[in-house]
């Protein structure tokens, strides 16, 4: 019987501002992919919808409230070989001002600069899938 992995939902945003900077954050460096930049989310828990995680996520990592409603879907990338997948939303509409909470540092950034940064391999595609929808 072979044993396939189990795919691990993550949810990210892609808060935008007026001006069409994204917000990103960069990893603490005692942390896998350290030092590098991504968009700000984590791991959708037992009985939580994408939308709800990701809520969870920016007040916890980022210090500000979102509205779910406010959270449009934009594109997933996945790996097969270790089941993660990540499901991007963007969202132009927040409470609060975002603090580096659970990261080294922040940086609002053109979507096409987000390809001079060094990126996660899941974030790559994402950050992608942004520039060309913005």
């Amino acid at each position: 019987m072979e044993n396939f992995p189990t795919a691990l939902a993550v949810v990210a945003a892609a808060l935008v501002r007026e001006d069409g900077r994204v917000l990103l954050q960069q990893r603490p460096t005692n942390k896998q992919h350290g030092g590098l930049w991504e968009f700000p989310g984590g791991k959708v828990e037992a009985r939580e919808s994408q939308k709800s995680a990701l809520v969870r996520e920016l007040a916890e990592e980022l210090g500000i409230t979102v509205d779910p409603a406010d959270l449009a879907f934009l594109v997933r990338a996945g790996e097969a070989a270790d089941g993660l997948v990540i499901h991007l939303y963007t969202c132009r509409r927040w409470q609060g001002s975002p603090r580096a909470l659970d990261a080294a540092a922040l940086a609002w950034v053109s979507p096409p600069a987000t390809a001079d940064l060094a990126m996660p391999p899941l974030d790559v595609p994402l950050a992608k899938a942004l520039a060309a929808a913005i």
